[in-house]
């Protein structure tokens, strides 16, 4: 899986509690920011329902939007394809499913913009407030995987090459 896109990749998420997804984190050794904790800790957490998605992954460019776009025009579109987003309490799941991410090529954790080698998940964010993180992404540093959380508005572009996962609906 480690370059490869996730194309049609199976993963149940859900079903336990907030306590029982952050242990499974930790059992593993995934690394989390305070923008995941923060995630971690919304209402959504509180009894997630177990559902399997089919996750696939698409570039911003790979959408049509080869300059780049903001948030709600790469939401948009990727509706338009048929895709969908994912529950906001996919990030953890897809985090432990995915243990064999490559390793990013740099270790810059933030630079005002996607960090390289992660992957985004597509959800639709949980507060309107900029403060508060609109998703997690994945991402590996230096061997060790990570559950991050990441804030933007509606000004951020988001870059042509920025890899995101979206769910495939099972009628698609």
């Amino acid at each position: 899986m480690s370059t490869a896109k996730l194309e049609g990749f199976v993963v149940r998420v859900g079903g336990q509690s907030r306590i029982e997804v952050v242990q499974s984190l930790r059992d593993v050794g995934v690394h989390l920011n305070v923008h995941a904790e923060t995630l971690l800790a919304h209402p959504a957490f509180d009894e997630p329902v177990s559902q399997t998605l089919r996750i696939v992954e698409r570039t911003v460019e790979q959408l049509g939007l080869e300059e780049g776009a903001v948030q709600s025009q790469v939401f948009a579109r990727a509706r338009t394809q048929g895709l969908e987003l994912c529950p906001i309490v996919t990030g953890p799941y897809l985090r432990l499913a995915l243990m064999d991410q490559s390793n990013a090529s740099d270790s810059v954790l933030s630079a005002g913009r996607a960090p390289t080698g992660a992957i985004h998940i597509a959800s639709e964010p949980v507060s309107e407030d900029v403060e508060y993180p609109k998703g997690f992404y994945l991402r590996v540093l230096d061997g060790q995987p990570w559950l991050r959380g990441y804030r933007c508005d509606d000004t951020y572009l988001w870059a042509p090459e920025q890899r995101l996962a979206f769910v495939l609906p099972e009628n698609g």
